[in-house]
This record gives structure tokens, sequence and C-alpha cells, in this order.
């Protein structure tokens, strides 16, 4: 087992420092010894060992679940939903040859792809797919995903492979919800202990907060793929043991590379970066339903102290776009508006609120690479501005207690999503995971009407006014766009750049191959 908590080189810690690092890339032959094996064509066979951000005690199997980053990996090599994602951010079959709206969308028909099966060798059934939605939405029991599917009235077996999704108002964008990771379709006796998916990995084994394991499925629908003969995942709670373990080759691939290293550890020569444009963002957390953020003046003048250039040129170094406080930035409803830093204006509105000498503890935690960066920057941005931001550092298994929705003052991650989606997992008092208790009535309103309106262009309004909402009264400070760069060994292959805010290619392993 490799050790997340033992970085390579005698411990000796080479991410105290970019030179620190560099020093070591000399040290190992200016980047890599001779005869750099590359990845080549396409091949099967050997073992892909992946290192992956973050993870701990909590941990899950749970198709339906995830929430870390080793969850979400684990998820997307076990199972697979109706529709999903791909490397560009359009929606394509899966599970199912075709999922269909029928006239007025008060109804989708699936269609279940012919010859899938399970990792057990059984074929996937409408029953299988109902009983999927039916632990989803399980009222004594709702899963991550089951917010998205308040609109369903019911799941039916209408033919040999078809399913029909009753809904109880009109969804035009229900497809978009069958595409989420958390939708992987398991079948009607599914146990957790023994996990059964359709995905091109199956089980091998698993301990939480250290890593998994998982083997080819043989009978996966996909041609040709997966191409490895093993898949192991590794959690990895601090950067720099990541880091090591990757050039010294004890894992051949990484997630996240943090942003302010990636040019030293690009120089190694035995080293690819795998740079990927992304819809990710990476907010501070202000619950709306507590002082001092009850107050709208207060959060924005928080907003006002977000220097947001300085942001992503410190902590992204450039790589990656602004934000303006609001999410699904490739949604073509996207709003943009403009937001300034402007400290003399976030002073008067503290000064308004009664707030001229704030102080807060702001809850970090390195559940993402550049979130414990981006905390320690804008501490320094608020105190320019008469804020002072104490910094309360937690590892991540805390982070994502059962605190995690508690938190006042804190800070998160999510992956690409368009709007109306993003606000089912966020933004409503029914979300899953409505980190700053946003629950206005105005607000409500306009995306309740949003979500079930038909008309295309009716549609936009309604979604574009949401988004004013949020840009004005909002809990969210979203003060960038990230790109993802993960890195692997040369001999690595099939990796390529993805927009849904996923690493190393939106953590499909199933397309990677090793020149072992």
């Amino acid at each position: 087992m490799i050790s997340p908590t033992a970085p390579a080189f005698s411990r000796r810690r080479l991410l105290g420092s970019a030179a620190g690092l560099a020093t070591a890339a000399l040290l190992a032959g200016c980047g890599g010894p001779a005869g750099v094996r590359d990845a080549g064509p396409p091949r099967r066979g050997g073992v892909l060992r992946v290192g992956v951000t973050g993870g701990g005690s909590s941990d899950t199997l749970d198709p339906h679940s995830p929430a870390t980053n080793p969850d979400i990996a684990r998820t997307l090599s076990l199972y697979e939903p109706l529709l999903h994602w791909d490397d560009a951010y359009t929606l394509q079959p899966a599970v199912a040859e075709s999922v269909r709206a029928e006239p007025g969308a008060r109804a989708w028909t699936a269609t279940i792809r012919p010859g899938i099966t399970f990792h057990d060798g059984r074929p996937v059934t409408p029953d299988d797919v109902v009983a999927t939605f039916a632990r989803i939405t399980d009222p004594n029991d709702p899963k991550s995903g089951a917010s998205q599917f308040s609109v369903l009235r019911e799941v039916v077996v209408v033919g040999d492979r078809q399913v029909r999704f009753e809904l109880t108002e009109p969804s035009p964008v229900f497809d978009q919800y069958l595409a989420e990771y958390s939708c992987g379709i398991v079948p009607a006796d599914f146990d957790i202990e023994r996990p059964v998916g359709t995905g091109a990995f199956k089980f091998a084994s698993f301990t939480a907060g250290q890593q998994s394991a998982f083997v080819r499925h043989e009978g996966y629908w996909r041609p040709d793929q997966p191409y490895v003969d093993r898949l192991e995942l590794i959690n990895f709670a601090e950067d720099d043991a990541r880091i090591n373990a990757l050039l010294s080759g004890q894992v051949d691939a990484i997630d996240q590379v943090p942003l302010s290293l990636t040019e030293v550890v690009g120089s190694y020569e035995s080293i690819r970066l795998l740079t990927s444009e992304t819809g990710s963002w990476l907010p501070f957390t202000m619950r709306v339903d507590v002082a001092p953020f009850d107050d709208v003046r207060v959060r924005q003048a928080l907003r006002l102290i977000a220097g947001r250039d300085e942001l992503v040129n410190q902590v992204l170094s450039g790589q990656g776009v602004r934000g303006v406080d609001l999410y699904a930035r490739f949604d073509p409803l996207y709003l943009d508006p403009r937001r300034e830093q402007d400290l003399q204006r976030a002073r008067d509105l503290l000064s308004s609120a009664g707030k001229p000498n704030l102080s807060l503890e702001l809850v970090t935690s390195p559940i993402q690479a550049g979130t414990v960066e981006a905390a320690q920057v804008f501490a320094t941005q608020a105190r320019a501005a008469g804020v002072e931001i104490g910094l309360r550092r937690v590892d991540t298994s805390t982070f994502f207690s059962d605190q995690y929705l508690q938190w006042e003052f804190a800070q998160s991650f999510w992956n690409t999503r368009n709007y109306i989606p993003q606000a089912s997992q966020s933004s409503t008092p029914d979300a899953p995971f409505n980190e700053t208790h946003w629950e206005d009535p105005e607000y409500l309103a306009v995306i309740g009407r949003a979500r079930s309106e038909v008309d295309p262009q009716l549609r936009a309004q309604l979604v574009q006014q949401a988004q004013e909402i949020e840009f004005d009264r909002g809990g969210y400070i979203i003060w960038g766009f990230p790109n993802r760069v993960d890195a692997a060994q040369a001999y690595v292959g099939g990796l390529v750049p993805n927009r849904t805010g996923l690493s190393l290619s939106g953590y499909e392993f199933r397309k990677a191959w090793v020149n072992a």
C-alpha cells in the first residue's frame, strides 16, 4: 500500500517552494531519466495507479452520494448513468441508447442500450432503472441527487427496454439531471457491500480514507475498453505527498497539480501535463441566515473586497478566468456581468450595516487545489478594507463531516453544470448542498418557473432574471473558474482535456492505457 502521508525522497517536502521542487528536478537529471518511455498507441494490460486529492474516513462506494474527489472517481469507475457528459460537455448516451422528451416535456422515455450488463453478468432491465431512481429519491434516505428529481412523480416500465419518467410539471432540461454522475444505474437488489454497476471496472477492494482497487469489466459495452487490467485509486490529503508520489514513480497519474507549480512539474521529461478549461468553481460560502451574513450589505461588501484578477493570478497562476459571483459559465444563458474590487464602497456598506470593524473566521481546507491559497489571499485583501479574517484550517474529513453544511463562512468546490441543474444542487432550500442556506422568495419563484418553462425564449429570460437576483443578493463569492491541470507519466496514454471540471479526462479511466 502507498502511504498518502509519507512523501517520497526521504520525506523531504518538495512543495515547500517552487524553487525546492525545481532543485529536485535538476537532481533527478533535469527532469527525468534518459530514454523516457512514451505511451504509444492504445494497448491492453497493466495497472494504472492514480493519486486523487482529498477523501477521508467518510469515503463511500455509494453510487448516489459521492462527495469527495476519490468518491467521484470511484463512482465513475463502477457505475454509469443513463446519459453522460462527454469531454466537450455535451450530452451523450450511456446506459440508455436514447432519452427523449414526450410532447410538452411532462414525460421522458429512456430506451436501455441492448446487450448492456452489470458486472455480475446480468442484463440491465427496466426494473433496475425503476429501482435506481426509487433509491435516489427515497424520502427516508434521499441521496445527493434527490432534489433535482422533485418533479419526478413515477418511473414506470413501458417496454422490454423502455421506462417512462412521468413528471408533475414540464421539465425541458430533465435529460441533464439524468446525466449527473450521482445517478448511476444499479441492480434492483443493489448491496453497497458488494457494489455492482455497469462501469468499465469491477470492484476489488476499498479502504476508506486510503485507497481502492478495481479490475477490468470484461463484459463492458464500449468496444476495446477499458485498456488496463487493474485500476488503483490512492487518497492524498496533501499536495506535496501527491506530487512526490508521481515524481518518484509510486503512481502513474495524479489529479490537480497546484497551478503555481505546473511549470516546475512540467519540466520533468518523464511527466506530461494535462490542462483543461472548465466550468468548475471554488467559492467562498456565506450563510445568509446568520449574522453578519444575514445583512445583504455585508455580503456585497465582501464581494467587493475580492480582487478577482489578483486571485486568479496568485492562486491560479493565471490558469483560469475571473468569476463574478455566478456559476455555470458554459451555459449559453450565462449572464457574465462585471464586478470590480471597490474597497471604499465595501467600507461604506459595512459602516451602513453597523460593522465598520468586522472580524470573521473563515474555515478552509485542502478540499481542492487552490482553496487554502485563495483563503490566504482573500484574507490579505480584506485587511485593506478594515476586515480581519482569521483562518481556521481543518483536514478534509473534518470539513466534510456533519458540520459541513453548518459552516458560517467557509469554502467549497463545484464542477461544471448548467444553471438550472446547478441551482437544484446548491441554491434552493431542498438542495442537498445549500451551503449558503439561500432561501430568497423572489428567486425561488423565478427559478421554479424557469425549471418548467418549455418555451426556450421565456426560459432564457427567467434564467437570466434568476442570475440577476443571485448576483445582487446571493451568498456565494465566486472569484474564478480555474483550469484543471493534472499530470501523468509519459507512458500513460488516452487522457485528454475535459470540460466537466473533473480531473484526468473526467475520471473516466476506461480511456487510459499504460505502456508498461
